[in-house]
């Protein structure tokens, strides 16, 4: 009676979990058609790009921000597949936000494919970066935290070619893996106090990019 009564339990459970954790496919070819998709300071159009439908974001000026306006997020795991490029060297700035407030305030994970595979030690360990705008950009943590919001990546990818990701934020702690590694690449505390908002897809200075398979699984709250 006992065993049956635990493994009742254990399957309510694993039932549980899984409606709360449930899969959103965010719909990137709605971008730049459905008006609940928003961008900043960049154009965005579908292509097929080295085996993929992926959403190209343009190049241009300052950050480029794609969100999904009056979606919530708060804790959970994000999933997509990016492609930069590794040249030129400061070319290529690329990844997801969440707790996405508008074009200036949100958080970001982003990667430099033109550091995966430099042989310059310093360059090496900026691969992969977490930013909380507009308090705390990329040059402020650098200067004041130096080393602890920005690693290498190991094993490094190839910077010309689609890699996974997946944001694992579950506050304070955020997490973030590449191609399936069973160890993160970047372990942080959170600097954001909002704690919520929408999600989509970053790009730095001067920096394009291709993003497919956008995946969201909320923790309930």
């Amino acid at each position: 009676m006992r065993t049956g009564l635990s493994i009742l339990i254990a399957l309510v459970c694993l039932v549980s979990r899984a409606l709360t954790q449930a899969t959103d496919t965010l719909n990137l070819a709605a971008i730049g058609t459905e008006p609940h998709w928003r961008i900043v300071g960049r154009t965005a159009a579908m292509t097929d790009m080295k085996g993929k439908r992926a959403l190209k974001i343009s190049d241009g000026p300052g950050m480029g921000v794609v969100w999904l306006d009056g979606y919530e997020f708060v804790d959970g795991v994000i999933e997509l597949d990016i492609l930069g490029r590794s040249q030129p060297v400061q070319g290529s700035f690329v990844g997801v936000a969440f707790h996405v407030l508008d074009g200036q305030t949100h958080e970001a994970v982003y990667f430099r494919p033109f550091n995966f595979r430099v042989a310059d030690s310093t360059r090496h360990s900026h691969a992969v970066q977490y930013v909380a705008h507009p308090d705390w950009p990329w040059q402020r943590l650098r200067s004041e935290r130096p080393g602890r919001y920005e690693r290498s990546i190991v094993p490094e990818p190839d910077g010309d070619e689609w890699f996974h990701v997946r944001v694992v934020v579950g506050r304070p702690t955020i997490r973030v893996f590449v191609n399936d590694a069973p160890a993160p690449c970047l372990v942080v505390d959170e600097l954001s106090t909002r704690g919520h908002g929408s999600v989509g897809l970053w790009v730095g200075e001067g920096s394009g990019g291709y993003f497919a398979n956008l995946l969201v699984r909320k923790r309930a709250v």
